[in-house]
């Protein structure tokens, strides 16, 4: 199994698009809506597709895995079946399907296990075994890297540095997927169990998991909430708080408070300061914000931080009850209980692994960033990332590489197109799933299950918006009116203002950190089971998702207002 990585290629200054292989890709938008940056790509495209062929083995899916090609540095992705010649487009005829499942040793092998797994409950080993083992040595690891300081490093040391960077990457995106199928064959057999029996949308059935991931409830939840706990008791960082302090200086001052203050304020600085507040490594660490940091302090300390929105997911596990067939219920306590448990991970598995390896991996490229732009080899330090491992080694060494002019365009490239601007597939078309109809049962389960995740993950809506109207997909219940934030890229986070409605294309988990300052959340891409759903839904404030087009409908500074219930926006008043 190995990654496509096609190189760019022009004619006449036009950009080819020509499929990285045979058989049908689609550029992926719901993660990766940009240009992918060159550092450390290779190793995350690996990292990427081992780790969830990991993962659909251990649950013995007929899903193997996702090639993934780059072209002209967008993602485009094709699903592998298990077992079916590379580039198809699609399962093979309906009576071929029903044969080869029920005959082929190898796919009669892989169906047993994937009963096996929903016998075993094997999700329960495998969190056990993130808890225990994966999670503790992953933040071992970050320390260990964090322990350099790349500044401290002579050019030939930190090319060795950002190596071991580049590997580390690879490895916590691996360790990510590792755990992808895991994290939501649960919440996927709850959706298809509970929409047979009852016909629910599928909202209204995820409303159910609400509180059952606190990393998904903004920050850093538990040591944001204890810190400004610790702050409206101290009159002297209130008054800090409330000053005119520049970012850094008041965190800085926050950091050395004497008591219960310094010692919350360091243990939620530590853990968040480079972590990466996007999948992409150009997109900045929290540390890099010091402005959004404070602003979410200040949210979190505020009276209406202080009183959150209660967890009513108990109201809606009893209310959701009533309407299953009495028969069911004990099924449904216990498929809502599995769900409920292992819901931490989808969240948990990013910020504790991935999340840090790409803000590590930024810190050294900085570091290597300021030398060659004081060098004249880089136009700006952030351009470091739109270099490859050697490419950097080269540079630093002074044994050649592009030119700044070459690299600045890789970087134009990069932050002015985004997936709005390309074919959508190459190749043709890809076919949809196998009807689960024509599988053993012991593969019926799982494919369900796969599929109702994955249909709600990447959903968009079909619903058509207005000049003043724009409608998704409702993922919490709520009307909020406020100031409509636009923003493309998490480096504009530092725009936002307490109680705006943040309206990008997409969300990654990472994207936590500004939860404590958001009235709502509006989104292009994604469906019920995307990020953006989970943290709103968890958070506790209206979100419509799947809109397609918000990023290009609703314009910055407008006055909108979020229908949660309807999954409609609408355009009070423009800027």
């Amino acid at each position: 199994m190995a990654a496509a990585i096609a190189s760019e290629a022009t004619t006449g200054g036009s950009k080819q698009w020509t499929a990285p292989g045979p058989g049908p890709w689609e550029a992926e938008s719901a993660h990766f809506p940009r240009p992918i940056p060159r550092f450390g790509r290779e190793k995350f495209v690996a990292g990427f597709m081992a780790g969830f062929a990991e993962s659909t083995a251990r649950y013995g899916l007929l899903l193997s895995h996702f090639e993934i090609g780059i072209v002209n540095d967008f993602w485009y992705q094709q699903p592998a079946a298990f077992g079916a010649p590379k580039g198809a487009k699609g399962p093979p005829p309906k009576p071929i399907l029903w044969l080869l499942t029920r005959l082929h040793p190898k796919l009669r092998a892989r169906i047993h296990d994937s009963g096996a797994a929903f016998a075993e409950k094997r999700w329960r080993e495998d969190l056990a075994r993130w808890d225990g083992e994966d999670k503790p040595n992953a933040l071992a690891a970050h320390k260990r890297l964090l322990a350099i300081e790349p500044g401290s490093l002579d050019d030939q040391a930190l090319g060795d540095h950002l190596a071991a960077c580049e590997t580390h990457l690879g490895a916590m995106i691996q360790l990510h997927h590792r755990y992808t199928i895991t994290s939501t064959i649960p919440t996927g057999d709850l959706l298809v169990h509970v929409s047979d029996w009852t016909g629910k949308p599928v909202g209204a059935i995820l409303a159910t998991l609400r509180g059952s991931t606190p990393m998904s409830n903004g920050f850093s939840s538990g040591e944001l909430a204890a810190l400004a706990q610790a702050i409206r008791a101290d009159d002297a960082a209130k008054a800090l708080l409330a000053s005119r302090a520049e970012p850094l200086a008041l965190l800085d001052g926050l950091r050395a408070a004497d008591g219960a203050t310094g010692e919350a304020a360091r243990a939620l600085l530590d853990l968040v300061w480079h972590r990466a507040v996007g999948y992409q490594i150009s997109e900045r660490a929290t540390g890099e914000m010091p402005e959004l940091i404070v602003s979410a302090i200040r949210a979190a300390t505020s009276e209406a931080g202080a009183h959150a929105t209660a967890d009513d997911s108990v109201a809606k596990i009893a209310a959701l009850r009533e309407e299953i067939p009495a028969a069911h219920r004990a099924r449904f306590d216990e498929l809502l209980a599995e769900a409920r448990s292992i819901n931490r991970l989808r969240d948990e598995r990013g910020l504790y692994a991935d999340c840090w390896a790409v803000g590590i991996a930024r810190r050294g490229l900085l570091e290597a960033g300021r030398r060659l732009t004081e060098r004249g080899r880089l136009g700006a330090k952030e351009h470091a990332v739109d270099l490859s491992l050697q490419e950097l080694r080269w540079l630093l060494e002074g044994k050649g590489g592009p030119s700044a002019a070459e690299i600045a365009s890789r970087a134009e490239w990069r932050v002015s197109k985004s997936v709005a601007d390309v074919p959508a597939f190459l190749g043709g078309t890809p076919a949809g799933p196998p009807d689960p109809s024509l599988l053993p049962a012991k593969a019926r389960r799982a494919a369900r299950s796969v599929d109702a995740v994955l249909s709600n993950l990447f959903g968009e809506t079909d619903r058509t918006s207005t000049a003043e109207v724009v409608r998704g997909i409702s993922v919490n219940e709520g009307v909020y009116e406020g100031t409509a934030r636009l923003i493309t890229d998490a480096s504009e986070f530092g725009r936002l203002q307490q109680g705006d409605v943040l309206v990008t294309r997409a969300t990654a988990p990472y994207f936590n950190v500004v939860l404590p300052l958001l009235g709502a959340l509006v989104t292009d891409r994604g469906g019920q089971l995307c990020h953006a759903a989970i943290v709103a839904r968890e958070y506790g404030i209206p979100g419509v998702v799947g809109t397609k087009e918000a990023t290009t409908r609703i314009p910055d500074g407008a006055r909108v207002r979020v229908d949660g219930r309807s999954g409609e926006v609408t355009i009070l008043s423009r800027p």
